[in-house]
């Protein structure tokens, strides 16, 4: 089994189900209550190694990874929008892949590299994407740039490892060119309110190599 399936079934074993039991059953104490319940709620001990740096947490193990980094470690680049993992605004990189950290508990990644927007630049060298974004004006709010940066990063390793997507006309081309429909198909579970997708494709294409 992989390290994400050990992980689960380690944390399964500790008692996670039995703190998901107990969590319906305050669902329905009243208000002051439940504050002094959670004030004792049982916590866990984990270690996340967020942008190079082993960071030790004591957790309440329903806290998932966005609040952890956010609340927890102060990194508020991944930020909070849908919540449901729709909007993509939260995305980070865990082990190099691209995932939404508003979806999964923190305690499930009790050891594994997490990269987030923060993580990305070198010093004041900032990452090919990230320039590439400033050049080609890919973001106006910016709220959402974090994490279209962040999934940007994931989206071109899945591609160079030769991972077709929906629109991949031909299967069995090793590195399908990233062309811009396939750059809007892989990032299209990264939703910009502004609609810079325009400038954001442009971004990402001249990063990829890809012909316009």
């Amino acid at each position: 089994m992989d390290d994400i399936g050990d992980t689960i079934l380690r944390v399964t074993r500790r008692g996670l189900l039995e703190v998901g039991t107990a969590t319906a059953a305050l669902a329905g104490l009243p208000g002051e209550t439940l504050a002094a319940t959670e004030a004792t709620a049982p916590t866990m001990t984990l270690a996340l190694q967020v942008n190079g740096q082993t960071r030790q947490l004591q957790l309440d193990p329903r806290t998932t990874l966005l609040d952890a980094l956010r609340e927890h470690l102060a990194l508020t680049g991944p930020k909070k929008g849908c919540d449901h993992g729709q909007c993509g605004a939260c995305t980070v990189l865990l082990d190099g892949r691209r995932i939404n950290s508003c979806l999964t508990l923190a305690v499930l990644h009790d050891g594994q590299q997490i990269t987030t927007i923060e993580g990305l630049a070198d010093g004041d060298r900032l990452h090919p994407l990230q320039a590439a974004f400033v050049e080609h004006d890919g973001f106006q709010c910016g709220y959402c740039t974090s994490g279209q940066i962040c999934s940007a990063v994931g989206m071109l390793a899945e591609s160079r490892s030769g991972m077709p997507s929906l629109v991949t006309e031909d299967l069995a081309e090793p590195h399908p060119a990233l062309t811009d429909a396939e750059i809007r198909e892989r990032m299209s579970g990264n939703i910009c309110r502004c609609s810079a997708y325009p400038n954001i494709v442009a971004a990402i294409r001249q990063v990829a190599g890809s012909p316009s």
